[in-house]
């Protein structure tokens, strides 16, 4: 591995585990503390970057003496550690997603493979007689900082169900100036969740059968393309964690897979902090210099 590269990721480790301490600990007082959540979920979110499995990232620390320092380690866990690990963590992932502030907030849905078996695999080859026809995914509901593509919160769903339906749970707890979307969360409730309760202006585009937007009787909501086409960035992110992290979740368990996707996410935001953080660096030294 090349020296800048391999220096990247000590420092992706530093940043998640300075991100882990959001979460407790320990599960409990009488745990055995060899090893903390804040290690282990750092752990799990380096396979997310390494795109490996369990047993892949202990190999990774077992061969490297730097990665287990800066994980603060003296002794490797087994995989096993990580597989009950992310049984037991579900409850507290939210707590990593603390900031709550943007000027413009992007929503959207992408979906992720459930099989190792490619699309093509599944729905061509075996439509021809050789297996039964499937289309397994799981459904990521985003909202998004388009300034700093930083996910804010997140909707996590096998079942089909439109993403519309979660717009309100993505947002309500968000500070927000604009709201953008495309069309299919066009409807005058989600504008009225938008103005009323988060005091924010909507640019979603209107379907054909509907009229304008009233924000009071004598004005009409006008639409900002410019604003609107902020939306494209929350398509650069869903990109970025496939391409980066991975489409597919290996996981055979819907609280595991959730577990997977959500450390994918963790992931990008970390990733995220150490480009900003070089980003103010580099400025500070030709400003020095």
């Amino acid at each position: 591995m090349p020296k800048e590269k391999y220096s990247d990721y000590l420092k992706f480790i530093d940043d998640a585990l300075e991100l882990a301490k959001a979460i407790p600990r320990y599960f409990s007082r009488f745990s055995n503390r060899i090893y903390c959540n804040h290690q282990k979920l750092c752990i799990y979110v380096l396979m997310q970057k390494l795109k490996t499995t369990t047993r892949g990232v202990i190999s990774y620390l077992n061969s490297s003496s730097e990665m287990r320092i800066h994980l603060g380690l003296t002794r490797v866990p087994v995989h096993t550690t990580l597989v009950r690990f992310v049984k037991r963590i579900p409850k507290y992932l939210f707590q990593l997603f603390s900031i709550r502030k943007a000027d413009i907030v992007a929503v959207d849905a992408t979906g992720f493979e459930l099989e190792s078996k490619s699309y093509y695999y599944r729905n061509v080859e075996q439509g021809y007689g050789w297996g039964k026809k499937t289309k397994k995914f799981m459904k990521l509901n985003l909202a998004i900082d388009t300034k700093h593509r930083r996910i804010l919160s997140y909707k996590i769903r096998k079942s089909r169900v439109h993403e519309s339906q979660d717009f309100k749970r993505l947002l309500k707890d968000l500070q927000v100036r604009y709201v953008v979307a495309d069309a299919g969360y066009s409807s005058k409730k989600l504008r009225d969740f938008v103005v009323n309760k988060l005091k924010a202006i909507p640019f979603i585009p209107r379907k054909k059968n509907e009229g304008h937007y009233h924000l009071s009787p004598n004005r009409i909501l006008a639409f900002n393309e410019k604003k609107y086409h902020q939306r494209s960035n929350i398509e650069g992110v869903f990109s970025c964690i496939k391409r980066k992290y991975g489409s597919v979740l290996r996981n055979r368990t819907t609280a595991t897979q959730k577990v997977e996707l959500i450390s994918k996410l963790v992931a990008h935001n970390v990733d995220l902090l150490q480009h900003y953080l070089a980003l103010i660096i580099r400025g500070l030294h030709h400003r020095w210099n």
